[in-house]
């Protein structure tokens, strides 16, 4: 290897490449659930089906409308791999780092248990880590995938916390707060995470940049929840994702 001429720097050493073997990849599903009766048996059947050894992992969030028995009953035929109970609604950070605590797989990706994300678009979240391209891979709803026409000024919040995130970040993501993450099981397991409502998103946006992971984004399909059919997250939760922007790029 020849020595750069005094006054220049070498380049970076490029990471090389760290693929998963088809037959070793094991994904654990995280999926938190507060109040989904009418769609949880639907989703697991859905995750059930994508053709990848998974674990799957449902942690319930306090519900009250009957979702627990519904899990209960799950996890006593087999569909569900582990099942844990909040006492209390903690959210779904809460959830999501509880059910990080116990899983084991090679890679982890979070799943919704509300019908928004489809677990058939996981073959294209996995190819960058299995190829060995990517650490971390954030699955899209704005890079031209099939979606259901919703709320605009959702699509302006959601593009205005990805721009200021971005900014902190020095990321050039276009969906910061979307659900679908798949991250490499060692670097999901090794970030600190704190929140505990839907301040998950910008946290663990922030701690994979201060990690300097390699970082994909893929489209993906999105069929969104009006309110009446059950979506939780309203402007509350925005105004508070700025907050966390803030605390977690620059007060980490």
């Amino acid at each position: 290897m020849r020595t750069p001429p005094a006054g220049i720097e070498a380049p970076p050493k490029l990471r090389g490449r760290t693929p998963i073997a088809p037959g070793e990849l094991v994904l654990s599903v995280l999926i938190p659930v507060y109040n989904e009766r009418a769609t949880i048996d639907t989703i697991v059947t859905q995750v059930r089906t994508v053709p990848v050894h998974k674990q799957i992992i449902c942690v319930d969030d306090c519900s009250s409308d009957g979702t627990a028995d519904i899990l209960r009953a799950m996890k006593a035929a087999g569909t569900i791999d582990v099942l844990i109970f909040h006492e209390v609604n903690r959210g779904k950070g809460a959830a999501i780092r509880t059910a990080l605590a116990v899983s084991t797989g090679n890679v982890i990706i979070v799943q919704d248990a509300d019908l928004e994300y489809d677990p058939s678009d996981w073959p294209t979240l996995l190819d960058p880590i299995v190829d060995g391209r990517a650490d971390a891979v954030f699955g899209s709803r704005f890079l031209g995938g099939p979606h259901r026409v919703l709320y605009f000024w959702h699509s302006v919040g959601n593009t205005v916390l990805t721009l200021f995130s971005n900014m902190l970040t020095n990321l050039n993501l276009t969906d910061m707060e979307t659900c679908y993450k798949a991250i490499r099981g060692e670097v999901a397991r090794s970030l600190v995470l704190t929140s505990d409502r839907f301040g998950f998103e910008p946290e663990v946006t922030a701690r994979l940049a201060r990690s300097k992971v390699r970082i994909f984004e893929v489209p993906i399909s999105y069929s969104g929840r009006t309110y009446a059919e059950g979506k939780k997250i309203g402007w509350k939760d925005g105004v508070a994702a700025i907050w966390h922007i803030i605390k977690f790029n620059l007060f980490a």
